[in-house]
């Protein structure tokens, strides 16, 4: 039987998967615990001043590559939604290209590509098998989406009616309600960080086709652009590669800082009613930003608080002990700037209050007394055993080398992490909770039937 040209990329894959997977079985391999240490990270910077990240792995005949630009919804200025917009149309067409064509470009080579805009930054992604005539047809085509999209009228007409149906769903969903109003409401209307990265109806509809061009003339640059390598390449390679990717781009010059947010200076409580069964509830404060000095400590006790499932306090107080919620949890995003930490639940309606009490009681507590020996041991453990595995697949590696060059984090960042996870202390957690969450100044959310009640 012949097979289709089309299959012969994805076939050879499975192939030399399932030899590196049975090399690995029958060795032993597979019991083996993933280790950190060893990731040699090598970083250097294109002609044009995009910042380049490279780590070879030759396991597997395959190449990831990640583009990253500080080109998310924070660079929206005051038409929301247009970083959004941009990115969803780069791959609608560009250079003699339409997106048909584009797409086919990948599929007949086995490529997978993706792209999308988040706050702090747009992203362009690719993997590829490393058989020469595969991978250049894949890299030119990713090459030409990034520096030649075509903004044509019909696919921005398009794709902005699908960005405006996204908005009319989110509307409908008292979970994005409730996400809305509370980085409305913890950042101020002022702040980048407040809108949503979908936009809105009024602003997205007034966007034209000359200021998509703008923006990206403006923001997808070299000097604003991180490139992050993994795979099956050598040194030369991954040079000439990023070379390829975004080399073509004008240098360009990086945006300017983003404001810092002010944090509240004293609780508020923001209440929607929507008829639904469950109360969504939402309860935070500004938190950190990516390098911050605190980032470990309010790391590990948030693991302990409400990071970590079942093994954390607040599922054991709201689910396992009360049956309140399905699920309660907290977390810290670092960004740019001070990005937030938050803590969520939905719950019956008629159990809105109490769960909202135990939430809030169970943060007041923490920050006063901060976690036990044992809680700080078995968090420790915790993180440290599972964190080979987020480094477990090319995949996941490229997406931290991109956070690293993107945020400027340390080369050794990766290698480090569980070293810097051990050194923290009982007093490091209390003393950075004491100083960075304020039980006494948090933003409340409330979306729900009876939120008028509560």
């Amino acid at each position: 039987m012949k097979i289709p040209t089309s299959y012969r990329p994805l076939i050879i894959l499975l192939i030399g998967i399932a030899l590196v997977t049975g090399y690995a079985w029958m060795s032993g391999d597979m019991h083996e615990p993933v280790k950190v240490k060893g990731l040699a990270i090598k970083s250097w910077t294109t002609t044009n001043g995009a910042r380049v990240y490279y780590v070879p792995a030759t396991s597997l005949p395959m190449i990831d590559v990640r583009v990253v630009f500080d080109a998310g919804s924070a660079r929206d200025g005051k038409q929301f939604g247009i970083a959004q917009l941009t990115n969803e149309l780069l791959p609608e067409g560009a250079g003699d290209w339409n997106a048909q064509q584009l797409a086919e470009r990948f599929e007949d080579v086995g490529a997978d590509f993706s792209n999308d805009a988040e706050r702090d930054m747009a992203v362009i992604s690719l993997r590829s098998l490393t058989e020469k005539k595969w991978l250049d047809t894949a890299l030119e085509t990713m090459a030409t989406i990034i520096s030649q999209p075509r903004f044509d009228q019909k696919d921005i007409d398009r794709d902005r009616q699908l960005q405006l149906v996204s908005i009319e769903e989110q509307q409908q969903s008292p979970e994005a309600i409730a996400d809305k109003l509370f980085y409305k409401n913890l950042y101020g209307d002022d702040h980048p960080y407040a809108h949503s990265s979908m936009g809105n109806k009024a602003t997205l509809t007034s966007i034209k086709r000359e200021d998509l061009v703008a923006f990206h003339k403006q923001y997808y640059v070299g000097k604003n652009a991180v490139v992050a390598i993994v795979g099956d390449v050598d040194e030369k390679q991954a040079h000439q590669i990023a070379e390829q990717v975004v080399g073509t781009l004008p240098a360009g010059e990086t945006p300017a800082a983003l404001p810092e947010p002010k944090p509240l200076a004293k609780s508020v409580t923001v209440r929607q009613v929507y008829p639904t069964t469950q109360t969504h509830l939402l309860a935070g404060v500004i938190g950190l930003e990516r390098g911050d000095k605190d980032y470990f400590p309010l790391y590990v006790g948030n693991h302990i608080l409400g990071g970590s499932g079942f093994s954390s306090r607040m599922m054991a107080e709201i689910r396992e002990k009360r049956a309140l919620a399905y699920s309660a949890y907290s977390y810290f995003l670092p960004m740019h700037v001070r990005g937030p930490f938050q803590m969520g639940a939905q719950t019956r309606n008629d159990k809105a209050e109490e769960t909202l009490k135990l939430m809030k009681q169970e943060l007041r507590t923490f920050v006063a007394q901060g976690p036990t020996a044992d809680e700080l041991e078995h968090a420790k453990r915790n993180i440290t055993g599972g964190f080979p595995l987020k480094l477990a697949s090319n995949k996941n590696i490229v997406q931290y080398l991109a956070m690293i060059g993107f945020y400027k984090l340390p080369l050794n960042y990766l290698d480090k992490f569980n070293q810097q996870i051990n050194a923290v202390t009982l007093k490091q957690i209390k003393d950075a909770f004491k100083r960075r969450v304020d039980p006494d100044k948090l933003l409340t959310v409330i979306v729900g039937a009876d939120a008028k009640q509560q």
